[in-house]
């Protein structure tokens, strides 16, 4: 184990982990948890403010980093189960508030401690195997912002590869992006459904009949596309397996199908 065993560990649930997916929540809990942290869930938290930045609302985008550090500054690390928020609050909320110098250097101090869920499991906890099994064969979709910002590629496939009876075959393409981007397929409809119809088909000649990755947004989208396709490959988020919590229905589900 790495040396963060006691830290108090904030946990950043996201927006969509909150109204669709609480399950994910629950698991990141858990596995900070037997990493050996201290987890908190500050109830002030709201959206990261992505959405807002990626729509041009800079006075909206603001204000919620300035809410979400004041939420978070005063815990030894900030962690979430997702690339996307966790790229928005590590990179872009310095650049937001780069020329306030109250702002400034809290945004950065925040960045500097914050951490998508497997990479702080993997590279700071050093923690790997969770003692989870699953018998089933996956794929691993490596979202943008996952990869590009806060460069997480190793971590997921060193923690699933503990995972008793789960075997992994990469898809051609992994870090190609599905075609959610947030308001980008709400902005261009067409585009994105090509994207994931792409994506879809990549995932669907690896064989796999598990699709996993660490962002909501991502996972949505494929599950979508693929039922609307037909597909009978079920969608989870990565920690979800890991903490050895698979009894939600999939992503796109109903209970009892």
């Amino acid at each position: 184990m790495g040396g963060v065993s006691g830290a108090n560990v904030a946990l950043f649930v996201t927006c969509l982990v909150d109204l669709f997916r609480p399950s994910v929540g629950f698991a990141a809990v858990k596995l900070l948890e037997q990493a050996g942290c201290r987890v908190h869930v500050p109830d002030a938290q709201t959206c990261c403010g992505q959405p807002a930045y990626n729509s041009g609302d800079r006075d909206m985008a603001v204000a919620l980093a300035q809410q979400t550090i004041a939420a978070f500054e005063g815990f030894d690390f900030i962690v979430a189960p997702s690339g996307s928020c966790g790229g928005m609050i590590k990179h872009h909320y310095p650049q937001l508030l780069a020329e306030d110098a109250e702002w400034g250097p809290r945004a950065k101090a925040v960045a500097e401690r914050t951490f998508e869920l497997t990479q702080f499991l993997a590279e700071q906890c050093g923690r790997t195997d969770f003692g989870a099994a699953l018998d089933a064969h996956c794929t691993y979709h490596d979202s943008c912002s996952s990869l590009r910002e806060m460069n997480v590629k190793a971590a997921p496939r060193q923690l699933l590869g503990k995972v008793d009876g789960l075997k992994l075959t990469e898809m051609q393409e992994t870090d190609a992006c599905c075609g959610f981007g947030g308001t980008f397929c709400v902005k261009f409809p067409d585009v994105s459904n090509s994207m994931a119809a792409r994506k879809v088909e990549t995932i669907n000649a690896t064989g796999a009949d598990l699709l996993l990755a660490g962002d909501m947004g991502c996972l949505m989208n494929l599950a979508g596309k693929m039922q609307r396709d037909g597909s009978k490959v079920k969608v989870r988020h990565v920690a979800e397996v890991l903490a050895g919590m698979t009894e939600e229905p999939a992503i796109g589900e109903e209970r009892g199908s």
